[in-house]
C-alpha cells in the first residue's frame, strides 16, 4: 500500500467495502462504483485510490488489489479495535 495518507474520500470507499464486510461475514473484492440508482463513489477518492495501486476500476465497478485488500483489513480491524 502506497505510503500516502488516504483523503476521506479515498477511505470512504473502504469503509463502504468494510461495512459490507462485517455484515456479509465475507470478504469484499469488488466495489459498486456506480449503481445507476444513486450510490456513487467519489470520482477523486476513486482515482486516489486507483493511483495508490488499491483498486482496479472497471466501469461501475472496481476490483480491490491484493494491496487494497490489505487496506481493507487494516480498516476493519482498527473498526473492531475502536470497539474494544
Amino acid at each position: 500500500m502506497s505510503q500516502t495518507a488516504l483523503s476521506d474520500k479515498a477511505l470512504s470507499i473502504l469503509t463502504f467495502a468494510a461495512y459490507h464486510s462485517l455484515v456479509s461475514g465475507e470478504t469484499v473484492t469488488r466495489v459498486v462504483l456506480d449503481d445507476g440508482k444513486g450510490h456513487k463513489a467519489d470520482s477523486q477518492g476513486v482515482s486516489e485510490m486507483e493511483e495508490a495501486g488499491l483498486l482496479s476500476p472497471d466501469g461501475e465497478r472496481g476490483t480491490l488489489t491484493d494491496e487494497g485488500l490489505e487496506a481493507l483489513g487494516k480498516v476493519i480491524e482498527a473498526i473492531r479495535s475502536a470497539a474494544r
